[in-house]
């Protein structure tokens, strides 16, 4: 874990970033709206067990533990210059060969960062869970699903525990780390001060998730001298960007020019473009076991077998000789 320091000496930006590996290609990995590069951990113990490589999981603008001054700007261009702007902090103009992978509105990003050629030395891309066609039909009904989840939690076990049961995150060994990220620690003073904030998801959202204990929920009449739990970034407030973000991605992604994989959480994500282009083999897909949106977390290892055999078929990397089976790989 280090902080990376961005922009010039008066006016910095500093973006918290997760190292592993020393050799190999760098895996560039951007997490989903809310989220916060922990929901890698699970995954990147998986990747770097199976090919050698370098990983950089980063948090995004207003996530996180990263602090910016303009934390509310999430267009894909400010987004995807931070980016570029974090991987030329950390390697300079020296940049091992770059696989951008990236899970929903990070997806989006990866796409617009690889379009646009911020990153020279990119030699694939990867986009998780994010298809154009779904995300924008999801879009009108986001808000009503961030009002509806609980504002606070009485501890970070409520709220792994929360996350788990409600299907956010299946997998409760990425959710003890994931929720580290997503959440923070407030005093009940500060609770009182702060603006009452819509909670966040990611935008991609399963409609069946849907599960509101409010056992779980900070009682602040029963609080009153303790600490609460609260969101760390409120997605509500980026809604102009939520349009932005997705249109036009489909091609995007179909007109990068170098090999890509689309992994899913469900079939019935493909849209129109994408279909037709996965039919004539433009790029590599996989459809995962089922899971939910959080797909990296939920099913780590599978993602991860995915993402070594889409590296080890473009021979961007090597396996590691001491890989185990995937029958007998344990986390």
């Amino acid at each position: 874990m280090e902080d990376v320091s961005v922009g010039l000496p008066d006016s910095r930006d500093v973006f918290r970033v997760y190292k592993a590996g020393n050799e190999g290609p760098l895996l560039v990995l951007l997490h989903g709206g809310g989220h916060s590069a922990l929901s890698w951990a699970v995954f990147t113990t998986a990747i770097t067990s199976r090919v050698t490589c370098r990983v950089l999981a980063m948090d995004l603008r207003g996530h996180g533990a990263s602090c910016v001054r303009q934390s509310d700007d999430f267009s894909n261009q400010t987004m995807s210059s931070d980016i570029a702007n974090v991987i030329r902090a950390c390697y300079g103009d020296t940049a091992p060969p770059i696989i951008l992978i990236g899970h929903g509105v990070g997806g989006a990003i990866a796409v617009h960062t690889t379009s646009n050629m911020l990153l020279p030395s990119t030699v694939g891309l990867v986009a998780i869970d994010v298809v154009e066609g779904s995300a924008m039909e999801a879009l009108h009904s986001i808000q009503n699903f961030l009002k509806g989840r609980p504002k606070s939690f009485k501890s970070m076990d409520h709220a792994i525990e929360w996350s788990y049961k409600s299907g956010q995150i299946r997998n409760l060994e990425s959710a003890r780390v994931s929720m580290v990220g997503q959440i923070k620690r407030c005093e009940v003073e500060e609770v009182n001060t702060l603006e009452q904030a819509s909670p966040v998801t990611d935008v991609v959202v399963e409609r069946n998730e849907e599960f509101y204990d409010q056992s779980y929920v900070n009682d602040k009449e029963s609080a009153a001298s303790e600490s609460v739990y609260k969101w760390r970034i409120d997605l509500s407030k980026s809604e102009k960007y939520w349009d932005g973000w997705f249109r036009g991605t489909s091609n995007l992604f179909l007109a990068c020019n170098l090999p890509k994989l689309l992994l899913l959480a469900g079939i019935d994500r493909l849209d129109r473009d994408l279909t037709i282009a996965q039919m004539q083999g433009k790029f590599m897909m996989q459809v995962l076991p089922p899971c939910g949106h959080a797909v990296q977390e939920d099913k780590p290892d599978k993602v991860a077998e995915a993402v070594a055999a889409f590296l080890l078929r473009h021979k961007f990397a090597e396996p590691r000789r001491d890989t185990r089976s995937a029958n007998s790989f344990t986390q």
